[in-house]
C-alpha cells in the first residue's frame, strides 16, 4: 500500500514498485516486506508478485528491478519512523578540517549510529535514534566538547522522520514544494529536509506529535486530491 493503513484508512495499492523504492520504504518503516528478504530473487533478476490473501483475484503488487511503466501518482509510497533526537553543533566548519570526522568518531566510540546529517556553512546536525543516544548522551556531549570545542550545541528530542519515495518524482516539477505546502496547510513545522541527488526520495523531520498529521497531509495532496 502507498502508506500505513493504521494511519490512512484504505490507502491505495501500489501496482508496481522497484527494488530501490522498496528498499527506501522498508528502511523507513514499511515493514510488510523487507528488502533484505527478497535479495536472492533480486540478484537473479526475477520479478515478484505480492498478492492480497483477502483478495487473491486482485492483481497485487509487482516488485521489479526497473520499469518504464508510468506510476499513477507522483509518489510511490510514504513511510516513516519515530523516536529520533537531533544534536545541533555550531562552529566555523569551513575553517575546521576534519570536524565532521571527529564528531562521528565520538558517536562510533560510544557504539551509536546516526541516521542523517544535514549541514549548513557553520552548522552540522546529527539525527540519532533517541533510545540509543539517551544512555550515553553525557559521554557524547563531553566527548564532542573535547574533540571540536563547538561554539554552540543544542539537543532536541521526540522527532520523527518521514520518507516520500517515488520514481515519478524525477520527472515532475515542484514535488518538494507540494510536500511543504501540504505540511504548512496542516500546521506541521518541518525540522529537517534531506533530498538525495537521485531524486528518488525526500526525507523530512517533524515533531513526533506531528507524525501522523504529516503523513495524512502528504497522502492527501499526492493521492487524494493530486494537486
Amino acid at each position: 500500500m502507498v502508506t500505513d493503513p493504521r494511519i490512512i484508512q484504505n490507502p491505495k495499492v501500489i501496482d508496481t514498485i522497484t527494488y530501490r523504492e522498496l528498499r527506501e520504504l522498508s528502511y523507513m518503516g514499511a515493514t510488510v516486506l523487507h528488502e533484505d528478504a527478497i535479495f536472492p530473487v533480486r540478484k537473479a533478476g526475477i520479478p515478484i508478485n505480492i498478492k492480497n490473501t483477502n483478495a487473491p483475484d486482485d492483481p497485487g503488487t509487482m516488485i521489479v528491478e526497473d520499469t518504464c511503466k508510468k506510476p499513477p501518482y507522483t509518489i510511490t509510497g510514504i513511510a516513516g519512523k519515530r523516536g529520533f533526537c537531533s544534536l545541533l553543533l555550531k562552529i566555523m566548519m569551513n575553517a575546521e578540517i576534519g570536524f565532521g570526522r571527529k564528531v562521528l568518531q565520538i558517536l562510533e566510540e560510544q557504539g551509536i549510529s546516526f541516521e542523517h546529517i544535514p549541514s549548513g556553512i557553520d552548522t552540522m546536525t546529527v539525527f540519532i535514534h533517541q533510545d540509543e543516544f539517551t544512555e550515553k548522551e553525557q559521554q557524547v556531549i563531553s566527548g564532542i566538547h573535547r574533540a571540536v570545542k563547538p561554539d554552540y550545541m543544542e539537543l532536541e528530542s521526540d522527532l520523527a522522520l518521514i520518507a516520500v519515495v517515488g520514481r515519478g518524482m524525477r520527472s515532475n516539477r515542484g514535488t518538494a514544494a507540494r510536500i511543504f505546502a501540504s505540511l504548512a496547510h496542516a500546521n506541521v513545522n518541518v525540522k529537517m529536509i534531506d533530498q538525495g541527488s537521485s531524486e528518488l526520495n525526500v526525507i523530512v523531520g517533524v515533531q513526533d506529535d506531528d507524525f501522523e498529521p504529516a503523513i495524512r497531509a502528504i497522502y492527501d495532496i499526492f493521492v487524494e486530491t493530486q494537486l
